[in-house]
């Protein structure tokens, strides 16, 4: 409820909440001095108002205050809503104090109690009393103390998970950065080849190196594009040399046989001419089909569809499958993280989601990342 309203809300409408309980007893009951009960019980509930601003001391004075009601009348002591008061408080010893200083007010407020026993008049106390002081003061302590431990569990694996996302965000685009610099050097080195036979050619056929000179700058202009996507990206560290052929939606044959071998009962419908997408987009296309193909693989069951089609200048990626029960078959969701991140970069729409039993992704990529 702490996200939902704000923390100084909540802590004033659980301080008013208590007081009208504790109200409506002693209005209802009415016993010998219940008005001063009544402005002391209203006392002890502000005390706990602004309890998180010093726990040890708040947590400590407000049963304090509320052993006074002995001096007013023996009737008045013997109302049950102030235990509530009385647990919350005790609570917040524990819940809101991260080390074990909590105690000290419980020793405290435990010795308050059994001095109001032993000065409380011919009441004769015996073992029992303990017992029962007891059964009031641990249960609201181990419950802070519990609630706390898991409280910061929360918010360590909140804090993990935030990091694993980055982590698989920042892996995914240092892939993409290996990719446009390949991209990028093998339009590099077009460019300087055709160059060279424009050079050749200027003087036999100039006719013919116009039309080098225009493919040369054509490259150079993709070049460019894919140049200020790089800027964005780091490149990693893996295969540092280009060894392995950047792959793209020709390879789908490949790739599809591959999954096949893995055990993947797949089917695939490709466009029969797909149009020439950029090297940038092409790779992606790629990158995006094996990826959710990965998906499929781990946590579908069934059949698995893969569809690449044309979407005007650009393709349309779309797979579908079988999912399991989500309770088995939840991933983390990374996988996802670094398509949407990818796409997103390519100026691209991803959509995934689950439908009458079947997962789908559907992706999207223009012709033109400008």
């Amino acid at each position: 409820m702490g996200k939902r309203i704000p923390v100084w809300a909540f802590d004033l409408a659980l301080a008013g909440a208590l007081f009208a309980v504790s109200a409506f007893e002693l209005v209802v009951v009415r016993p010998e001095g219940w008005q001063w009960a009544l402005a002391i019980n209203a006392v002890a509930c502000a005390l706990l108002a602004v309890r998180r601003r010093a726990p040890l001391v708040i947590g400590t004075a407000a049963p304090i205050v509320l052993l006074s009601t002995a001096l007013v009348g023996e009737k008045v002591d013997d109302t049950s809503a102030p235990i509530l008061i009385l647990a919350v408080s005790i609570y917040t010893l524990a819940r809101w104090r991260r080390d074990l200083r909590g105690l000290i007010g419980l020793a405290v407020i435990a010795l308050g109690i059994f001095t109001g026993y032993r000065t409380s008049g011919p009441r004769v106390n015996d073992i029992s009393d303990v017992f029962f002081v007891c059964a009031l003061l641990i249960p609201p302590y181990v419950f802070g103390r519990v609630v706390r431990r898991l409280a910061d569990q929360k918010a360590l694996l909140e804090d993990r998970e935030e990091l694993v996302t980055r982590e698989a965000v920042r892996a995914e685009r240092d892939r993409i950065a290996r990719e446009l610099h390949d991209v990028i050097a093998h339009s590099v080195s077009a460019m300087v080849v055709q160059t060279a036979a424009a050079q050749d050619l200027v003087r036999t056929d100039p006719a013919r190196a116009e039309g080098v000179l225009r493919d040369v700058a054509d490259t150079g202009r993709r070049a460019l594009a894919e140049t200020g996507r790089l800027l964005h990206v780091i490149r990693d560290d893996g295969d540092e040399l280009g060894l392995t052929p950047t792959p793209g939606l020709a390879d789908l044959d490949a790739l599809v046989a591959q999954f096949r071998d893995a055990g993947l009962d797949l089917e695939l419908e490709l466009d029969a001419e797909l149009p020439s997408l950029p090297a940038g987009i092409d790779v992606s296309a790629y990158r995006i089909a094996e990826e959710a193909l990965t998906n499929a693989l781990r946590h579908g069951t069934g059949t698995v569809s893969l569809q690449v089609r044309s979407s005007g200048s650009g393709v349309a990626i779309r797979v579908t499958n079988p999912t399991a029960d989500t309770r088995t078959s939840r991933g983390a969701g990374l996988g996802l993280r670094g398509m949407a991140e990818r796409v997103s970069m390519l100026g691209g729409t991803l959509a995934h989601g689950t439908t009458d039993g079947r997962f789908e992704l559907a992706a999207t990529l223009p012709g033109d990342p400008s």
